[in-house]
């Protein structure tokens, strides 16, 4: 399923990537960053939501990155130009990404910043939306955010804009070790 998701996710421009452990996830990330302007100034910051990706990671080394935030505010996300959260939920048929976003801190890094980063358990995978239906509970989460690829809209003439309403960028982290839920 995993390929049918990368071929889905990429016919909509967002990027994937494929790491068997935490460790080599959270390098990727880092460089990611690092390479692609991450700075402690407006527009440069880069915001992580609270997940279990974070789960056993050295927060206080990376706490030393010089723009890496892990406290969300609406203020810090607004000023981000990274968001990284974990989603629960990838539908190979679509290439979306479903997540519990009843915290807000998960809305406001995936939907804020230009750039949105998303960790995802590779075993979260499912066919289709009918599965993930079966498995959410309204009880549980009040919020179901999806997202298909970076932010997209068109107007009345079909003139295609990207990034107007949210990120213009998604870069997709599957993680084999990495177990579901935040």
């Amino acid at each position: 399923m995993y390929q049918q998701f990368k071929i889905r996710a990429e016919g909509v421009s967002a990027e994937v990537y494929h790491f068997v452990t935490k460790e080599a996830a959270l390098d990727h990330v880092i460089n990611f960053l690092q390479a692609d302007g991450l700075a402690d100034t407006s527009g440069a910051l880069a915001v992580w939501a609270e997940c279990s990706f974070l789960d056993g990671i050295d927060r206080d080394a990376l706490r030393k990155i010089a723009g890496l935030k892990f406290e969300v505010t609406r203020e810090l996300a607004a000023q981000a130009r990274f968001g990284i959260s974990q989603m629960e939920w990838a539908l190979a048929d679509t290439g979306s990404l479903a997540q519990n976003s009843t915290a807000i801190e998960q809305r406001l890094v995936s939907s804020l910043p230009s750039i949105h980063i998303a960790l995802v358990p590779t075993n979260g995978i499912l066919p289709d939306m009918p599965t993930l239906l079966s498995r959410v509970h309204p009880a549980e989460c009040r919020y179901l955010a999806m997202i298909t690829g970076p932010s997209r809209t068109a107007d009345i003439e079909r003139v295609l804009t990207i990034g107007v309403h949210g990120p213009d960028r998604l870069v997709i982290i599957f993680v084999d070790e990495l177990g579901g839920g935040c």
